[in-house]
């Protein structure tokens, strides 16, 4: 069941990652016309993706912190009696990261509900720092993934 479960959580957080890619792409820039491939991905609606967004970033989000005893008691020990430091430390920014981003997504929400020019600014932001996060924690779970794979955990 654990093995389902950090597939589906991976799934998902590979779903995240291209949704929250695109949206931060067409936000920061934005395409004048949509001939092409780049211009086409550019162009799209970045208000659309806002549902999407939030509704996978709370699944994984769920998802990991119903995974996370495991890796707690078999993974995290294994890390540190093997020294590997830099990995758990990485795992412990993640997790504060995901936590900033559950924090963020009430204003993610809030600037995406009605767009206007003064705003635009804002949801820069806050779309750039949730990509971020979501980057970030992406590239450390598959890390950490695969030292457990290595040493067969």
């Amino acid at each position: 069941m654990a093995t389902f479960l950090v597939i589906l959580h991976g799934l998902l957080a590979v779903a995240l990652l291209g949704s929250i890619t695109h949206q931060a792409i067409a936000v920061i820039w934005p395409a004048q016309r949509k001939t092409g491939f780049v211009n086409a991905y550019r162009s799209v609606s970045s208000r659309a993706y806002v549902n999407a967004n939030m509704v996978l970033f709370l699944a994984v989000a769920v998802l990991g912190s119903i995974i996370y005893p495991i890796y707690r008691v078999f993974i995290r020990t294994y890390l540190e009696n093997a020294r590997l430091h830099p990995a758990v430390g990485s795992f412990e920014v993640k997790e504060q990261l995901i936590a900033i981003g559950l924090g963020l997504l009430p204003l993610y929400w809030l600037v995406w509900r009605r767009p206007d020019p003064a705003s635009k600014s804002a949801r820069v932001a806050v779309t750039l720092m949730l990509c971020f996060i979501v980057w970030f924690s992406f590239l450390v779970g598959h890390i950490l993934n695969n030292i457990r794979g290595m040493f067969g955990l």
